[in-house]
């Protein structure tokens, strides 16, 4: 196969927002352009980082007298994925964070947030972007949940920001995310 420039190509986010969540009994797109469920709700910007996924096996290394490593069996795989929303006055993006029950909006739109030791549930998750030539690229995480929060800093000259960290479950086929590009 011949090298070609035109299968280069970066992730920009979807015009509109690039993340969406929604609970895990909500149907899951199969395809990078068919309009999300309702049920999904975009969580708007992300910093200028992107999204960042990390899906790299953990292996042990078995070595034979003498010191050869003779086999690397695999011993885990983490499949996180790890960027940070800044709509902070979205009120859809503390309730990604904290769960509904935990973020009140009022009539007047003030919103409240409850922080908690609750246990986070797991969540669908959407990434949709733009690649080369306008061709489209989903990621769909069936079962995520975050696993961490990244400090959240307040000063005058950038976004207040939520770093997460969402660990991507296997679903019932055994598979922890599916990507789409079309």
């Amino acid at each position: 196969m011949a090298t070609n420039t035109a299968n280069v190509s970066v992730g920009k986010p979807k015009v509109g927002g690039a993340i969406s969540y929604a609970a895990t009994t909500v149907v899951l797109p199969t395809d990078a352009h068919t309009d999300l469920a309702t049920g999904f709700k975009n969580l708007g910007y992300v910093s200028e980082d992107g999204v960042t996924n990390s899906n790299s096996p953990e292996t042990e290394s078995i070595k034979a007298w003498g010191g050869d490593v003779v086999a690397n069996p695999q011993t885990g795989k983490d499949d996180t994925f790890q960027y940070t929303l800044i709509e902070s006055l979205n009120s859809d993006v503390p309730k990604s964070i904290y769960g509904d029950a935990n973020v009140i909006v009022g009539e007047s739109g003030a919103i409240t947030i409850k922080a908690n030791s609750g246990e986070l549930p797991e969540q669908a998750w959407i990434i949709d972007m733009i690649l080369h030539g306008d061709k489209l690229k989903r990621t769909v995480i069936p079962k995520g949940q975050i696993t961490e929060i990244g400090d959240i800093v307040y000063v005058d000259n950038e976004p207040i920001g939520y770093p997460l960290t969402i660990s991507a479950h296997p679903d019932a086929d055994g598979n922890t995310h599916y990507e789409y590009i079309e």
